[in-house]
């Protein structure tokens, strides 16, 4: 049996309360909270961080499970803002994944239907594999698509059952309806979509969202009135709440605004809606998740007694939870390239060169460094000789991207060049040996201490002449394991 082995969400830290945009317009806004990549942020580093929930979910299987990536064969990245044009975007994310070199990473970048297109793509795929999605949602200031929207990221990995892994749901049923019609558009370059009435929309995509939950069902063998979950996804709100009231499902089915704090994250959105169910579903429970997108898609799903066992380390609902709500509007119109503030008055960044980020790949983005067989003292950067016991040549790779640190020094530069800030340093100690100097992130200057337990993620460190740097940062760990007493 093929089916779902492992699933991950992320949501961003940071989120805009929607009173703060009237504030300082006069309108719009309206109330509740949306989700907010912070500067260093793109959805290429959402991925990341989503994938790594994922890989954590499959390492925590015991002896019988992979303890990273390595039975991923293909990944599928979809997103509508990808932080490059004419260059693979899952590139990046396979090697912070540390995925195996023979996997397939490819993108399914322009359109919102391209994510439930990576989910079919990687249910589908011969060998194990991974869809990833993820999105920033931006309009202009003072809009809709402003104020609904959200950020965030969802990773999901389908494979056989003979791979080592407990299927955690299958899916038993699978309709689409497609049709062209102008609803929801961006030009290339634009910074933000242009959307016909909502009316039009919600009559289109009615007669569509009925078609593909029927053929789901049916393959499913399941009646509405047997489905246990309902989600549906989509960014014409009209349209949802229509398909909504048309399943025919029982209220109880109906999940919800379970995640309305965080607004709609567009081709993430069905990943994040999908994982908070996952995160709540009881074994033998369906699940009917309706994706509404230049025509309509219905994947029906059956849980297993395998995913109360194996669900995310960290659910939605928790890290909705965690979320700062000190973001202020102007902070936010900067992040976003609306409002520019003069940086400070440095020298502009250099680009990275290819060459030598080629030859430090596995260091810059899946921060291995490396660990002396002689005398056991870690080494960061990797390198080939021992600063400890001088031995050459007999260093070993070792993940520290899963590994907690401890702060032991900082400072708080305000002259360094940043899109936000000032910029918080920190020296890091990492659990069971090695020291870095690197950036804080998702952290107020006053968070920042001696002690403060930190884990890491991947971020952009600036980007230049059109090139982005992503390397590692650390941020606080606020909650679970590794957290300071």
């Amino acid at each position: 049996m093929r089916g779902l082995v492992g699933y991950g969400a992320y949501i961003p830290y940071y989120r805009l309360e929607r009173t703060r945009i009237a504030g300082v317009l006069g309108s719009g806004g309206g109330f509740g909270t949306r989700s907010v990549a912070a500067y260093d942020e793109d959805t290429t580093t959402m991925a990341v961080a989503a994938g790594r929930a994922v890989l954590a979910g499959l390492a925590g299987e015991g002896p019988g499970g992979p303890p990273d990536g390595a039975s991923v064969r293909q990944l599928f990245f979809a997103t509508t803002v990808p932080a490059y044009a004419d260059k693979t975007n899952a590139t990046a994310v396979h090697a912070a994944l540390r995925l195996p070199g023979d996997a397939l990473a490819v993108d399914m970048a322009g359109a919102v239907r391209s994510g439930v297109g990576a989910l079919v793509a990687a249910a589908q795929a011969p060998v194990p594999a991974m869809a990833v999605l993820a999105d920033i949602r931006t309009g202009l200031p003072g809009g809709a698509d402003e104020r609904d929207g959200g950020d965030g990221a969802a990773a999901f990995v389908f494979a056989e059952a003979d791979h080592g892994m407990p299927v955690l749901a299958e899916i038993v049923g699978q309709g689409s309806a497609t049709a062209e019609f102008l609803d929801r558009w961006r030009a290339p370059g634009s910074a933000a979509s242009r959307v016909w009435e909502e009316r039009f929309g919600e009559q289109v995509y009615g007669p569509l969202a009925e078609a593909a939950m029927a053929d789901a069902l049916k393959q499913a063998g399941l009646s509405p009135g047997q489905v246990d979950h309902l989600v549906v996804a989509g960014l014409p709100a009209r349209a949802v709440s229509r398909t909504v009231r048309a399943a025919g499902v029982r209220a109880e089915a109906i999940a919800g605004n379970r995640v309305a704090s965080i607004g709609n994250a567009g081709t993430a959105q069905p990943g994040i809606l999908l994982a908070d169910v996952l995160d709540r579903a009881g074994p033998g429970e369906t699940v009917l998740l309706v994706v509404l997108a230049d025509g309509a898609t219905a994947l029906a799903l059956r849980t297993s007694e395998a995913l109360a066992g194996h669900r995310q380390p960290q659910p939605v609902a928790a890290q909705i939870a965690a979320g700062s709500t000190a973001l202020d509007y102007a902070t936010f119109l900067s992040w976003r390239g609306f409002l520019d503030r003069e940086p400070p008055r440095r020298p502009d960044p250099d680009p990275v060169a290819a060459p030598p980020a080629q030859r430090r790949a596995d260091w810059k983005f899946g921060l291995v460094a490396a660990r002396c067989t002689r005398c056991g003292t870690r080494a960061l950067p990797p390198g080939r000789v021992c600063q400890q016991c001088h031995a050459a040549d007999e260093m070993v790779p070792e993940p520290l991207a899963g590994v907690p640190a401890t702060v032991t020094t900082y400072t708080v530069d305000r002259l360094a060049y940043t899109p936000s800030p000032p910029v918080l340093m920190v020296v890091l100690d990492f659990d069971g040996g090695g020291r870095m100097r690197c950036q804080l992130t998702d952290a107020a200057e006053d968070e920042v201490r001696i002690g403060l337990r930190a884990e890491m993620t991947f971020r952009r460190l600036g980007t230049a002449a059109g090139v982005h740097n992503y390397f590692w940062k650390a941020r606080p760990i606020r909650s679970g394991p590794g957290k300071d007493e």
